[in-house]
């Protein structure tokens, strides 16, 4: 499983591209109609509890169109903002942009976190924003979660569609053959697929879609030679009843295609 670290550069490159979306190609027409250059201060506040995350994509937003804006950090009060009126006003949006995705994949990770407790990890997929992977990835981690497989290269993840048509103990077995360092996960949505593999050297089995009942089963008689996940339409109501079968990890598709983002405001 990737570990997410983000770099400054990285930080800086995509809040530029956020920035340059923004302002093609004319700038910020409105902002300048403001021809004073008054220095204020302006309160970034969040309308709700919330994990906080993103607050270097917010610094970078607001230097990248001018140096002398400065950012303190607050938790409690809302972070002050201080700077050139004109220049806020043209980073606005992009940083709040930023703080509110990030913020709201934490918190939505937080939850079913807690829910977990300490014995299963919730997991994010590849069910991402395209070119936003990283970033949704590093605010999972904020919230508690674990990053499963980055990209199609980072393990063998065997599923329904892989199987179809196929013979599931023979793709499980050239998985192995190819190995070459990776893991190998396999997706079953019966206890007969899981019968068909169990003894075979992999590393991982994902119950995919299981009531409660088979899930249990499946744990049961997995647990002994794999990692054990659970995966499917998972949501907050269902956590606790998944965590109590003894799998290992859930993995939340949820957590990044649809956190909601978190409701911030810039206060002059």
């Amino acid at each position: 499983m990737s570990q997410i670290k983000l770099s400054e550069n990285f930080i800086k490159s995509n809040v530029k591209l956020a920035l340059n979306e923004d302002l093609y190609p004319s700038g910020d027409i409105t902002s300048g109609l403001i021809k004073n250059k008054n220095i204020i201060e302006a309160k970034l506040i969040s309308n709700q509890d919330a994990i906080i995350g993103g607050l270097l994509f917010v610094k970078y937003a607001f230097s990248l169109i001018d140096k002398k804006i400065k950012l303190t950090v607050k938790t409690k009060d809302g972070s002050i903002i201080k700077g050139n009126k004109k220049n806020i006003l043209v980073a606005e949006r992009v940083a709040l942009n930023f703080l509110s995705h990030i913020s709201g994949i934490a918190t939505k990770t937080n939850q079913f976190v807690k829910l977990a407790g300490k014995k299963c990890k919730i997991c994010c997929t590849r069910k991402t924003i395209p070119n936003l992977r990283v970033i949704q990835k590093y605010a999972v981690k904020l919230g508690g979660g674990t990053n499963h497989r980055f990209n199609l290269s980072d393990e063998f993840l065997i599923k329904d569609n892989h199987i179809a048509n196929s013979n599931i103990r023979e793709l499980v077995s050239l998985a192995i053959k190819n190995k070459k360092r990776k893991k190998i996960t396999v997706e079953v949505d019966t206890i007969k697929q899981l019968k068909k593999i169990i003894g075979l050297k992999f590393d991982c089995v994902l119950f995919d879609n299981m009531n409660v009942k088979n899930l249990k089963l499946g744990v049961e008689l997995a647990k002994k030679y794999y990692q054990t996940e659970a995966s499917g339409n998972i949501n907050l109501k269902k956590v606790k009843s998944i965590v109590e079968t003894g799998v290992d990890r859930i993995s939340v598709g949820g957590i990044t295609h649809s956190a909601p983002a978190i409701d911030f405001k810039l206060e002059i």
